[in-house]
């Protein structure tokens, strides 16, 4: 599903790779051009999704199965999406996620070896086949983006750097597959590098003037 009124940016990557800090870079640079945009995080967004966000990152649930976390997350979407995304898409707003549903596709598909395939389908029955136009994969070495924390690790995150290894691969294989939307970034640049090159690349794809 495409929107024409505003674009849909999402950013994603292994825990740490510093996409969160681009994404807000980018809604502020976007709202100085008079493009008015929003950022949304994920899983969270929405009162709903914000309660889901406390059951999946609980490090007190080791016990969550796999299917539950997918489940979960997918339903946090959903909801992020019927209630916030689409609407402000409609009126034309940009809208720049921390994360969407390739996040599943890497982190339950690549880490918890769940079926890519069926978990393909599940998120686009959850975000009523909605895709981005642009997704910028911020790639960095997993051993690195551990030093960078300076926070209590949630349940996911306590996983360890095997999970996060088997993200960064299936993130790898995600930008091969959906290379009409993917971009690669080096997350060992600068933050202003990283950011320029964001820019310069929605400006290559004509996304932004």
């Amino acid at each position: 599903m495409s929107i024409s009124k505003g674009l849909f940016i999402t950013f994603e990557g292994i825990d740490g790779c510093g996409k969160s800090t681009q994404a807000k870079m980018l809604v502020d640079y976007l709202n100085q051009l008079g493009d008015k945009a929003i950022m949304v995080r994920e899983p969270g967004g929405t009162k709903i999704s914000e309660e889901i966000r406390d059951i999946l990152l609980n490090r007190h649930l080791d016990d969550i199965c796999d299917r539950t976390e997918a489940l979960l997350m997918t339903g946090s979407r959903s909801q992020l999406t019927y209630e916030i995304i689409l609407p402000k898409l409609e009126k034309g707003i940009n809208v720049v996620a921390d994360r969407y549903y390739d996040s599943t596709l890497a982190y339950q598909g690549g880490g918890r070896k769940l079926d890519l395939e069926w978990l393909i389908k599940l998120n686009y029955f959850a975000t009523y086949n909605l895709d981005p136009n642009i997704t910028f994969f911020i790639d960095i070495d997993p051993n690195e983006a551990q030093k960078r924390k300076d926070q209590e690790e949630d349940r996911i995150e306590r996983a360890g750097i095997d999970l996060q290894n088997r993200v960064r691969s299936a993130y790898v294989s995600l930008a091969k597959r959906f290379n009409h939307r993917y971009v690669s970034i080096n997350g060992d640049d600068s933050i202003e590098s990283i950011h320029n090159a964001i820019i310069d690349k929605m400006k290559k794809k004509n996304l932004i003037k």
